[in-house]
Order: C-alpha cells, then sequence, then structure tokens
C-alpha cells in the first residue's frame, strides 16, 4: 500500500491558512491579558481605580461636611452653615490643604497601579490618569461655580479667583507627575515619586487629623510624627532604589533636595496667604515670600536634621538589602551545583 506521508507528488492540501500569513497568526493570538481580563476591562478597572483613589484623596475635607470656608471677600454676610457645599476647600488660608488634597489621590492611584503590575501598563496608567483628573476636574469646576457666585464682585475677588484657580490647576498637574512617576517601571523614578510626594502626604494626614480632631485636639506627639513622618518615606524609599547602579545616587540627591525645598515652600506659602495685609499687593508678597523662604532654607529651617534621617534610613536600608540579595544569589548557586552534582 503507498505511504501518503512519503508521496512527494501528491498537492498539499489547502487548509486556508498559512505560517506566513499574518491574518493567521492573529487568528490564534488571544486579546485577553495572563490573569485573562480584556484590554477593555483592565482600562475599565484602572479608570474606577483612578476615580476611586481621587476621592481618598479629597476624603478628609468631603469627611467635614465640605462646607466652603468663610470668605474675606463674601457678597454677604454668613455663618459657616450658610457657605455653599464644594469639593475643595477654596480659601487663601487652605493652600497647601488644597495641594494635598489633590496630589495624594493622584498619587495613590500611580502607587495602586504599581502594586497591581497590569499586563498593559500604558493603557492602565492612562485610564488610572483619565479617572484622577474626571474627578478633580468636576471636583474644581463645581467648587469655583460655588465660590464665583458668592463673591462680592470687583476687581479684588477677579484677582481672588484668579490666583486659587491658578494653585488649583497647578496642583492637578503635580498630581499628574506624581501619578506617572509612582506608576513608572523604573525603580529610581518611583523612589523620585516617593520623594516629591514626602511632604504632602504629611500634610494631608495632618490636615485629616485635625479636621476629625480640630486643631488644639491634636496630641503633641503625633503633631512631631507629621514632622519626620517625609524623612522616613524618603528613606526607606531610598533602600529600597539602593545605590547600584551608580545613577541611582542622582535619585538619592534629588530626594534630599526635595526634603530641603518643599517643606520651605509649604511654610512659605502658608504663612503669605495667611497675612491678609498682603494679599493683592504682589511687591510685599514677593519680598515677604524671599524672607520666609529664604529663613526656612537656612539652617534655622530645620531641613538638616530631616535629610540626614533620610539618608541614614536610605544607607541602613540598602546595606542590608544587599547583603540579603547576595546571601539569596549564593544559595541559589549552591543549590543549582548541588543538582547537578546529583
Amino acid at each position: 500500500m503507498e505511504d501518503p506521508a512519503q508521496d512527494t507528488t501528491r498537492p498539499p492540501q489547502d487548509t486556508g491558512t498559512s505560517v506566513t500569513d499574518p491574518a493567521s497568526r492573529r487568528r490564534g493570538r488571544t486579546d485577553r491579558t495572563p490573569a485573562g481580563r480584556t484590554p477593555a476591562a483592565e482600562t475599565g478597572i484602572a479608570v474606577l481605580l483612578g476615580i476611586a483613589a481621587a476621592l481618598v484623596g479629597l476624603a478628609p475635607w468631603l469627611a467635614t461636611g465640605a462646607r466652603l470656608p468663610l470668605q474675606n471677600l463674601w457678597a454677604s454676610d454668613a455663618l459657616p452653615a450658610d457657605m455653599p457645599l464644594t469639593f475643595l476647600p477654596l480659601s487663601q488660608y487652605r493652600g497647601t490643604t488644597i495641594v494635598a488634597l489633590l496630589t495624594v489621590g493622584a498619587a495613590a492611584a500611580g502607587l495602586a497601579l504599581r502594586v497591581w503590575k497590569p499586563g498593559r501598563r500604558g493603557l492602565t496608567t492612562a485610564g488610572a490618569l483619565s479617572g484622577v483628573l474626571l474627578v478633580h476636574t468636576g471636583a474644581t469646576i463645581q467648587s469655583f461655580s460655588a465660590l464665583n457666585s458668592g463673591l462680592a464682585p470687583g476687581s479684588s475677588s477677579a484677582l481672588y479667583f484668579a490666583g486659587l484657580l491658578g494653585g488649583t490647576i497647578a496642583a492637578i498637574a503635580a498630581g499628574v507627575l506624581a501619578l506617572l512617576m509612582l506608576a513608572a517601571r523604573s525603580r529610581a523614578v518611583a523612589a523620585l515619586g516617593v520623594g516629591f510626594m514626602a511632604v504632602p502626604f504629611a500634610s494631608w494626614l495632618a490636615a485629616a487629623t485635625t479636621f476629625m480632631a480640630g486643631a488644639d485636639a491634636v496630641p503633641a506627639p503625633i503633631s512631631m510624627a507629621w514632622r519626620w513622618l517625609p524623612a522616613v518615606l524618603v528613606g526607606v524609599a531610598l533602600a529600597w532604589c539602593g545605590f547600584r547602579p551608580l545613577v541611582r545616587l542622582l535619585v538619592w540627591a534629588a530626594d534630599a533636595a526635595l526634603l530641603w525645598l518643599v517643606p520651605a515652600l509649604f511654610t512659605s506659602v502658608n504663612y503669605v496667604l495667611g497675612t491678609r495685609v498682603y494679599l493683592g499687593d504682589f511687591q510685599e508678597m514677593a519680598m515677604l515670600s524671599r524672607q520666609i523662604l529664604a529663613a526656612t532654607l537656612g539652617p534655622a529651617g530645620g531641613a538638616g536634621p530631616s535629610i540626614l534621617v533620610a539618608l541614614g534610613i536610605g544607607t541602613a536600608g540598602a546595606v542590608l538589602l544587599s547583603i540579603r540579595d547576595r546571601k539569596n544569589v549564593r544559595q541559589a548557586s549552591s543549590e543549582a551545583g548541588g543538582g547537578r552534582t546529583a
């Protein structure tokens, strides 16, 4: 009997596909991630994650009842209970709090993406960013609409409104940057993101505690903890980042610089905006901000001990992690050698 497998004269049967046909390869390809989710499903989850993270960022303010703070330029006399509901505490006295509320929510979304490790990082990052911006844009529009409806007419109100709006937009942009850094694949970039967000996160926790307990009810040890928390966070991030490759030392320098600059900026903004007598006088405000910034950046500002604590924690942690990694490598090598011998 003739063996069909050895019949070279018989024409090959047409199966309708070809190994060189890209369409045939695509038909065998799945659009699902290793976890079994489609791109649309992962993107949808990321959008919901971004929305949830942004709401968590706003939660300390929303938990207070979200009444707009009393305004110096309000058109009529009003009690706190008469003020409209707003998603943001728009006030010149709450400038750094607004920054913290907006940046922490975005940073939480970036950190959640890093923990999640989705199959399509770029797509899910865009989805989470869209969710965060949806909440932040809606909160900004609603809050400034309520503010605009109650301010007294005049150039002072217009200047006040524009200044708050500009600061809020800058805070949203900073939140976008924090999200992208913390969600990045690079460990060095993520460690830089921690340094960028350490002070705003401590400010967010301090605001949450103050909103819930009252300014006079916060125990002194808790207030002291907010003072050192950024240094601890940065130190842990630097330990995780490590020294190698040596280019990561630039991250160490950048995080130390952020620990020096950001608290000084927060102090300067709080002091200048909280001084009513200079509001609207840009020359006096600029001079005052330079004076406060110079004082807080100097030895009396107290940044030196924080930087030393962060570098100490980072160095000790990086050395311990390096020793652990080398030990694991030696153990794996010895086990592999023993397996080959057996």
